[in-house]
């Protein structure tokens, strides 16, 4: 600054700077140099690959002089009017229904039994409860201590963020519990216990709600079948048809993977679903033994003897049969398909898991319907590599496929058949064939030793399931012998849209 004051002045213009003031001056003005330097550089190299990519750089540059043919600056011109033209997708974000406010009781922690759909009504019944009650329910624990063995989680099986969302209007439900009172349950501050089986609403408010006041946190280490099918109020009922029908809803992994399958059986023309219940297990409980070899019997019975919660041990299996207590044999079941009519090139999926016995046992059915297929055969390996060893994952599929079939038909009355059944009612009462056991046993059994023609024997099968298709009925209702009468998840009739059409069953 003195130097340039110095040179301004005319009568100094001979005066010079020393040279270390001179020097100063060179050395601030090198880094402007090396700025100014370095920003055209850079900029040129902007310039340049905005002119290759059309697609780097500020938008100011966008419009310049490029090396490109005029072919292509005018393809890249359409290119960019087209993306302009279309509109950006909408995303819709799903409307959540608005909180129920009220005051929290304390927190319900519930632990299913059984299998996957054991579970599913026991999910929907736990849900009534803590609405009823006031409380807050943390995602149930599911069955991983059961004959199969499954270690999925709840999030592995249902979408857990639709199960929470879309059932907050009704109930509170947490993942788990808050930190304060998860440390008591640690310290053991809760309490245990099974819920008396089919019982009413009155009995969860008088008995169970004042534990959870005592408590904070009670525990229901037992679900299944806990709440009676009858005598509740609309709401409630209507309340667990909600949870089953729109809560529930499998993981997209699960759900994606059961269109699939669908497609694929869609392309093939109409299928029909046989939940055939004949695999090793659902034998050794039944002590149904009918066909089996003697080692196969002894090898069941055994089998039954392993586990101590199946109570009954000593079976008649030829008694029961009788009764219609067994599930349908892949021999009888060929049968009544052929007598009902099913054409012989209908697609035939079997809804379950490895049959007893194998192929011998399903010879006769694969004979007579040689369409006969399973998720496995449909399915790359590959598909079903994560589902391996996840029975309820792999239950969820053949539930999928059985709710979307032209014709669904289970050989025993087990809970995956009687909660599809009512679905498939709650879907405008798709045709389902129930079938009468005992009367179908007393048929074949005429049939086989020569005492019935097969037209005789078809006519009858057709004349005793006429009104057996999963149409509108009523449930019947045994007083005191809630086990004996209609399953509410069987016939949801408080929550089917034609309950004009209810006639008496």
């Amino acid at each position: 600054m003195v130097c340039k004051a110095a040179m301004g002045i005319k009568a100094a213009a001979k005066l010079r700077c020393p040279p270390s003031v001179a020097a100063a001056a060179r050395s601030r003005l090198t880094p402007w140099m090396l700025r100014a330097t370095t920003t055209v550089l850079l900029w040129t190299c902007v310039v340049q690959l905005t002119a290759v990519g059309n697609t780097w750089g500020p938008r100011v540059l966008k419009g310049w002089p490029s090396c490109r043919t005029a072919r292509e600056a005018a393809a890249a011109a359409a290119a960019t009017t087209t993306r302009l033209a279309m509109p950006e997708p909408v995303v819709e974000k799903a409307v959540l229904p608005p909180k129920r406010i009220y005051i929290n009781n304390g927190y319900l922690m519930v632990s299913c039994n059984g299998g996957l759909n054991q579970m599913r009504a026991a999910i929907c019944d736990m849900v009534v409860i803590a609405r009823y009650l006031n409380v807050t329910l943390i995602v149930p624990e599911l069955d991983k201590t059961s004959f199969w063995n499954d270690p999925s989680e709840f999030q592995d099986i249902f979408d857990i963020e639709h199960f929470i969302t879309s059932l907050r209007d009704e109930v509170r439900i947490l993942r788990e519990l808050p930190p304060r009172i998860k440390r008591r349950v640690e310290l053991g501050k809760f309490h245990s216990m099974p819920p008396i089986s089919w019982s009413d609403i009155s009995y969860y408010h008088k008995q169970i709600l004042p534990l959870i006041w005592k408590y904070k946190v009670l525990h229901l280490n037992r679900t299944d079948a806990r709440l009676s099918n009858n005598g509740l109020p609309l709401e409630i009922q209507r309340l667990r048809c909600r949870v089953n029908y729109a809560a529930l809803k499998f993981t997209p992994q699960i759900e994606e993977l059961g269109k699939r399958v669908i497609r694929i059986l869609r392309q093939n023309g109409p299928f029909l679903v046989l939940h055939l219940r004949y695999e090793m297990d659902m034998l050794a409980f039944s002590g149904c033994t009918q066909g089996c070899t003697p080692k196969e019997a002894e090898e069941l019975t055994r089998m039954r003897y392993a586990y101590p919660w199946w109570k009954e041990k000593v079976i008649n299996s030829f008694v029961k049969r009788k009764d219609g207590l067994c599930p349908l044999t892949p021999e009888e079941i060929a049968l009544v398909l052929r007598a009902l009519d099913i054409d012989q090139n209908m697609q035939i999926y079997i809804a379950a898991g490895e049959i007893y016995g194998g192929k011998r046992r399903m010879a006769s059915l694969t004979s007579a319907y040689p369409n006969v297929v399973r998720k496995e055969t449909l399915l790359e390996p590959s598909d079903l590599m994560f589902f391996q060893n996840h029975s309820s994952q792999m239950a969820a599929l053949d539930y999928l496929v059985s709710l979307e079939s032209d014709i669904f038909v289970p050989t025993y009355d087990g809970n995956m058949a009687k909660v599809v059944e009512g679905h498939r009612r709650y879907m405008g009462f798709k045709k389902t064939i129930l079938l009468d056991r005992k009367l179908i046993v007393e048929l074949v059994d005429q049939y086989t030793s020569g005492s019935l023609r097969w037209d005789e024997f078809s006519s009858l099968i057709k004349a005793v399931h006429a009104n057996r298709m999963g149409s509108a009925a009523t449930r019947t209702v045994i007083p005191d012998r809630p086990k004996e009468e209609d399953y509410f998840y069987a016939n949801p009739q408080e929550c089917l849209r034609d309950r004009n059409l209810l006639r008496t069953s």
